[in-house]
């Protein structure tokens, strides 16, 4: 995979090798240390994907009904599907586009997150949302645009996007946060590696905050910080409130 992806960046440069390659990324080529970057993260995501989250979330923005702001951070946006997934529950749950509740959605690959905050998607793409769900949060395209639905601005306004490394010496978010999206993306890192990142994550928290991870995503090695709920939800660990 790695050599696949960096064999297109080599032509597209010109290089004749990796190693002349990796001595342009070393001398500080900030353009194109971004497109290695890139072409190396993984998305793959889709519209309420693991649905069984959903519902849990949105019990926990009623028991938050009264707080304001609450705050939401989809740590993994991608190309959008999960963070304007959390925005539509939030909507829904509120009846309204205008809540308390502020959505940052980040990720590492500027080109996704490009694509994320256009909100613009093939209808293959939105085909197994609800009509009641397309009707509401997403405008058909016509004429050129066939073939493409585009978020509802009102949806879009909802969520602040922003470039951020999960493995940076410091995040743009601020705490406190209400509940933290962090799906699929622990399990490129090593045990070591992701409980650092926990450690980051817990301070950062509402003393009731939830975490969701993704489904084949385990944090027992981390029990000190966050305790499972079940359905790869957690919450603070009594021994970091």
């Amino acid at each position: 995979m790695v050599y696949s992806r960096l064999a297109r960046r080599l032509r597209a440069t010109n290089k004749n090798s990796f190693g002349d390659y990796l001595e342009m990324l070393e001398k500080g080529n900030s353009d194109e240390w971004e497109r290695f970057v890139n072409s190396l993260t993984t998305n793959l995501t889709s519209f309420f994907r693991e649905p069984h989250h959903f519902p849990i979330f949105a019990e926990h923005l009623k028991k938050l009904g009264s707080r304001n702001p609450i705050r939401v951070w989809c740590s993994a946006a991608s190309t959008g599907e999960e963070p304007y997934s959390i925005a539509m529950t939030v909507a829904e749950t509120f009846n309204s586009f205008t809540t308390p509740v502020s959505i940052i959605a980040t990720d590492l690959d500027t080109n996704v997150l490009a694509t994320a905050d256009k909100g613009v998607y093939a209808m293959d793409r939105v085909e197994r949302l609800s009509p009641d769900r397309l009707k509401r949060f997403f405008l058909k395209g016509s004429g050129s645009q066939e073939g493409y639905a585009a978020v509802r601005p009102e949806l879009r306004r909802m969520i602040q996007f922003q470039q951020l490394n999960l493995l940076n010496a410091s995040y743009p978010v601020k705490g406190p946060l209400d509940v933290i999206f962090c799906r699929n993306v622990m399990i490129y890192f090593d045990k070591p590696t992701q409980y650092k990142i926990l450690s980051r994550f817990a301070p950062m928290m509402q003393e009731d905050g939830l975490l969701f991870a993704g489904h084949s995503e385990s944090f027992l090695h981390a029990a000190d910080i966050f305790r499972s709920l079940g359905k790869t939800v957690y919450e603070l660990s009594r021994r970091t409130r």
